[in-house]
């Protein structure tokens, strides 16, 4: 770690941080986005629920078609790093569990190829309520979910080397773009 913060131990159930009673109006603005809407609550294994309130989000901003989900993908991950940053100090500690903005750019990362693939074309709401649909969405976020909890190379030294808000941001975008190219694969394996 690089700066004098600790980081809550995210195996124990742990409370989020109440927003400081002195935040200001844009301040509880960036701390409710920071801690997903509220997704990122719960006491355990708020990364998970944070990743499933991303999913939802994701569905409802895929019905957009490709291109408006690839530009909210890309602004989420350039303000989440402003909005990961503040939302951590308002909570008085370095990437507290309960910030899960960057597992809602996470998710939005790894199901930009299923978006291209053609589920957000015309019949969306349709097509996303088939089997298939609904098998590639978990199948994308239990590997989102290994790829940002186990960490390997080079996801490990971005969480432990990266400070502020772009190293609370930074482990979970490559956690997306590496789930999302093994989904790439899977799907290409599984059409040979």
């Amino acid at each position: 770690m690089t700066d004098n913060l600790i980081k809550p131990d995210i195996r124990k159930a742990n409370d989020c941080p109440p927003l400081p009673a002195h935040a200001s109006g844009l301040d509880r603005i960036v701390y409710w986005l920071g801690i997903g809407l509220g997704s990122g609550l719960p006491r355990r294994a708020p990364g998970t629920w944070g990743s499933v309130g991303g999913l939802i989000a994701a569905i409802l901003l895929m019905s957009l078609g490709f291109v408006p989900f690839f530009i909210i993908t890309i602004l989420s991950c350039v303000i989440g790093v402003w909005i990961c940053g503040r939302t951590s100090d308002l909570m008085g500690g370095h990437d507290n569990p309960h910030i899960v903005w960057d597992e809602w750019a996470g998710i939005w990362i790894t199901l930009l190829p299923f978006s291209y693939l053609g589920f957000a074309q015309d019949g969306f709401w349709q097509n996303i309520s088939q089997p298939v649909a609904m098998l590639g969405l978990i199948s994308a976020f239990i590997l989102f979910r290994f790829f940002d909890i186990v960490k390997p190379p080079p996801i490990g030294w971005a969480d432990k080397k990266v400070a502020g808000g772009l190293g609370i941001m930074l482990d979970d975008i490559i956690a997306g773009i590496m789930a999302g190219a093994v989904w790439i694969v899977v799907i290409l394996a599984m059409r040979l």
